[in-house]
């Protein structure tokens, strides 16, 4: 993988949503060592003041990566914050949509209305929201990359998840799929991240959380921070329209205690 200072990416500026831990977290370590000027989104701005140290702790350069909170739910502030960053930077040449919430009573039996909507309203439409705020400067550009971060669980179905994740997370890869199909001719891309399962905070939210020895043989963060640079990284002709990404001992296809039907 290429440094700073020779990767495509030098230069550019990253915006990731759901930036304060996890996947999204580890994205932007990496593509502050790729060399862009990262800014990274949260509805908590204690927690990405503590990620932007964090991040720095593991090797992302100083002062490369920002803090700009954000809940994706609130419509008028997600075009806010893009509008600042577009002013402070120039445009978004890299999004990522990586904020994603669940709730350990996701059934169809213990889920209400308001408790669905709650969840796509940030994993699916705050995404959507986040798009709709920096196409126009990329289209101007001729040059964007969209990474979403869905799901392996929207990839194929099943019932760990609950009716709310799996239908955002479905959404999320045919949205892509929808921005590429219109954004082609632009020169812009997309792509659907599929991954499960990782250990990242996510998983204390479901009903049984797994145990730190399955959680050992699962993806980790920093495996999901170098497929997002990867896809970045991709020369402007390929797009990664859809890249699956699981752990070997899937448990998703063996089974596991905390799996089974409640």
């Amino acid at each position: 993988m290429s440094t700073g200072a020779t990767s495509p990416l030098a230069g550019r500026v990253a915006w990731i949503t759901g930036g304060g831990s996890g996947i999204g977290l580890a994205g932007a370590v990496e593509l502050a060592k790729a060399g862009c000027r990262v800014v990274v989104s949260g509805r908590d701005t204690a927690k990405l003041d503590a990620a932007v140290a964090s991040a720095e702790a593991q090797g992302a350069p100083q002062g490369a990566i920002e803090a700009a909170p954000l809940d994706v739910a609130d419509l008028g502030a997600v075009a806010r914050v893009a509008a600042a960053i577009e002013a402070r930077h120039g445009g978004v040449d890299v999004l990522v949509n990586s904020a994603g919430v669940n709730v350990p009573k996701r059934s169809w039996k213990e889920t209400d209305a308001a408790t669905f909507a709650d969840i796509v309203a940030i994993n699916l439409n705050g995404a959507t929201a986040c798009t709709m705020a920096v196409v126009k400067g990329m289209r101007a550009q001729r040059r964007g990359t969209v990474i979403n971060v869905a799901s392996f669980a929207g990839w194929v179905l099943g019932y760990l998840t609950g009716p709310a994740y799996t239908a955002s997370k479905a959404g999320m890869i045919a949205l892509s799929h929808s921005f590429n199909i219109e954004e082609c001719t632009n020169g812009l891309r997309a792509t659907a991240l599929c991954p499960g399962e990782v250990a990242t905070p996510i998983l204390k939210k479901r009903p049984v959380e797994p145990s730190a020895e399955e959680k050992a043989r699962m993806l980790q963060e920093d495996d999901l921070g170098r497929t997002i640079r990867f896809i970045a990284e991709m020369p402007p002709h390929v797009c990664i329209n859809e890249l699956v990404i699981s752990p070997v001992w899937n448990r998703l296809y063996i089974g596991g205690d905390d799996l089974k039907r409640a």
